[in-house]
């Protein structure tokens, strides 16, 4: 009230323009590429409760939220939405501006509001705080007070720890960090606290978890040095965990409390003597040319060193994540998420069905992340008998079980250590070994079979499987607390079927197959491979073509006839069933492959007459009953029709397939339920 604002009276709503909206999330790109990822793993969490997840700066103003279609636009009429300001002075007592103005987590349930038009909300906010206890900006999830759960603020809180922790190992990766807690199986969760400390010892910058489980201020902690603090040195913890095997060290306070103690630093680094003084301090404020988000993203990039690595050793060459893309959509955006989260200690899972390329995936995440140097380890868990996979995981002792080698076996986490374990078909696990990995994951330590000494592993987690994990959790088959252990990030690689590039896959297995000799595909064999549904996926695509390469010879065309037979029965099958039922509404990825501007390449596939073409399904505004094909150009009487009419058409379709039903309508089309949303609506901006 004291600020003249009003309780009843309709404030003004109205958001910043583009322009300044721009400027600010410019001004703010470093806080929100780390926070990003993270309110994507929180949204996972919240999906489908009429709520949202919102970022501000350290003004209130929005940056961005993600949420639950219905509820955003219930949310817009609040001005709750990019661009608007939710500071105290402009809404009142709100989640955002006062825990920006008390700089603690806070809740603000319904009538707490100070507007009405604001009491349909339940907001749970908690500041984003720098490594020197600067305001960055607030995390919040903001629902219909009718939905409220208590463990909401939990897990704002976690989830704004999780970016403070992302933000100070981007400030310090170039001084030594130290990871501490009272409990050794915390170090390594949200729960433990993390100093920054300069090679002459002195603290540099801390976490929120550091000050909590000290009982400092960030002033008061930085009046110390490591010896100080903790009774040790700089030059003595390098000696120690120098190697990656080092367990965490004894330490106490002068106070009598007691930690175990483990340090991470850049040896490359450190080894060269380089300058690993204190990191400027870098706040929201400062031009974006001082915030650059040091991620490697091409192999061969000098820039992060892997933290264990030593300085001259080669980094792999070729692969990474650019490799998989091949112009198909819905890979580019599975690529653009795992970019975002790469090196920042965030477990993937990749989801997808046999043979789509989900360990072709995980290898280029490790090329591409600062693990490079470091070694990959594939385990397939289905694979591997259920009585050998526990000793093939953890290693074993000689003489822990009958049939052990002697001398005992290094298990493949271990093998891992410093670089990344990939753990394929997960879901193929059994039961009793998911808890003993899920303790793994927790306390990164492992003990081996018929050993009583554990060893401390430093991996990056990357999980795969066919299966639905959901569904196995509901079957009591699958731990849901180790689920939400390693769905840091989930994505999902696309079936062939649904992928708008396979001529471009074509084109390039080709090239890596006979990289002396350019091959090309005859006409038919074009219409077989674009009919067929490929139920092997890219694996299949990839044997058919290593096969047909080989029986080509000297050839320059691939023809049917460089096909074995019961691809060819089985492609031909296909069609004919294809052509005997009614065609479906044709998906986006069908209206791309009709553009002209994605024609395929003339590279790919050999001139073939017009008669030759492939047919396709008919279009909006024909009946069920038309013929199922149709030739390639419109009628004479037709006038030609844009992409995007196409496009609404197809959206159109499948949406009244699904019986109004848009989540389903979008998993059918292979887009989201805001593409939809939004094309419909650009289509009648008047939504009548």
């Amino acid at each position: 009230m004291a600020l003249g604002l009003s309780r009843i009276e309709r404030p003004d709503y109205s958001p910043l323009g583009r322009t300044d909206l721009t400027v600010a999330r410019d001004r703010n790109l470093r806080l929100y590429t780390h926070a990003a990822p993270v309110m994507e793993m929180l949204y996972e969490q919240i999906v489908n409760t009429d709520s949202m997840v919102v970022l501000t700066d350290a003004t209130g103003t929005i940056l961005h939220s993600i949420g639950d279609d219905d509820f955003l636009s219930r949310a817009a009429k609040v001005a709750l939405s990019p661009g608007a300001n939710w500071s105290e002075a402009a809404k009142g007592t709100n989640a955002v501006g006062t825990a920006l103005v008390d700089e603690v987590p806070t809740l603000v349930h319904a009538d707490e509001h100070y507007m009405h038009a604001n009491h349909f909300l339940t907001c749970s906010a908690a500041p984003i705080l720098d490594p020197r206890g600067n305001i960055l900006g607030v995390l919040d999830v903001s629902g219909d007070q009718r939905s409220y759960h208590q463990h909401t603020m939990a897990l704002v809180k976690m989830s704004a720890r999780m970016i403070e922790n992302h933000w100070l190992t981007d400030d310090y990766r170039n001084v030594m960090r130290l990871h501490f807690h009272s409990r050794v199986e915390f170090i390594g969760t949200l729960m433990e606290g993390i100093l920054a400390v300069a090679p002459d010892g002195k603290i540099v910058g801390a976490n929120r978890g550091a000050l909590e489980q000290l009982g400092l201020s960030g002033a008061a902690l930085r009046m110390h040095s490591v010896n100080s603090l903790l009774g040790l040195t700089v030059g003595a913890l390098a000696d120690r965990f120098r190697s990656p095997l080092a367990v965490p060290t004894p330490a106490q306070t002068p106070d009598g409390r007691q930690f175990h103690v483990h340090a991470r630093f850049n040896w490359s680094v450190w080894s060269q003597g380089s300058d690993m003084g204190e990191a400027p301090s870098r706040t929201s404020s400062q031009p974006i040319e001082e915030a650059t988000i040091r991620t490697p993203s091409t192999p061969g990039s000098t820039a992060g060193a892997s933290t264990s690595a030593s300085h001259d050793a080669p980094r792999p060459s070729g692969g990474g994540l650019k490799q998989l893309q091949t112009g198909d959509a819905q890979v580019d955006t599975v690529v653009g998420k795992i970019r975002r989260v790469l090196n920042r200690d965030i477990p993937v899972l990749v989801l997808g069905e046999t043979g789509t390329g989900k360990e072709l995936l995980a290898r280029a995440i490790h090329q591409d992340s600062e693990r490079a140097r470091q070694p990959f380890i594939a385990v397939n868990c289905a694979s591997i008998p259920d009585t050998l996979i526990e000793a093939e995981l953890f290693g074993y002792e000689e003489g822990a079980f009958t049939g052990a080698r002697r001398k005992g076996s290094v298990g493949k986490i271990v093998q891992a250590n410093g670089g990344t374990l990939f753990l394929d078909e997960i879901g193929d696990m059994p039961l009793p070994l998911q808890a003993h990995l899920l303790r793994v994951l927790q306390e990164r330590q492992v003990t081996p079979l018929g050993s009583n000494k554990s060893v401390s592993v430093d991996v990056a987690i990357i999980c795969a499987t066919h299966r639905n994990l959901r569904e196995m959790i509901e079957a009591k088959t699958f731990r849901e607390d180790l689920y939400y252990r390693l769905n840091g990030l989930a994505v999902r690689l696309p079936s062939l079927r649904e992928r708008t590039d396979l001529m471009a896959l074509v084109q390039r297995i080709l090239e890596r197959q006979c990289p002396e000799r350019r091959l090309s595909l005859s006409s038919e064999v074009v219409r077989l491979f674009q009919s067929y549904h490929w139920p092997g996926n890219v694996r299949q695509l990839f044997n058919v073509l290593r096969t047909a390469a080989v029986m080509a010879a000297h050839e320059s065309v691939i023809t049917r006839d460089h096909l074995s037979d019961d691809f060819i029965e089985d492609a031909l099958r296909a069609a004919a069933s294809a052509q005997a039922s009614p065609a479906p509404a044709p998906t986006l990825s069908a209206l791309s492959d009709m553009a002209p501007s994605v024609a395929l390449p003339p590279s790919v596939y050999a001139p073939a007459p017009a008669s030759a073409l492939p047919t396709w399904p008919p279009l909006g505004g024909e009946r069920a009953n038309a013929s199922p094909t149709r030739p390639t150009g419109p009628a004479p009487s037709e006038p030609p029709r844009s992409l995007q009419d196409m496009e609404i058409d197809a959206i159109r379709r499948a949406v009244e397939a699904a019986g109004g039903n848009i989540s389903e309508a979008s998993k059918r089309l292979g887009i989201s339920r805001n593409t939809i949303y939004r094309k419909l609506r650009w289509q009648n901006p008047l939504g009548d």
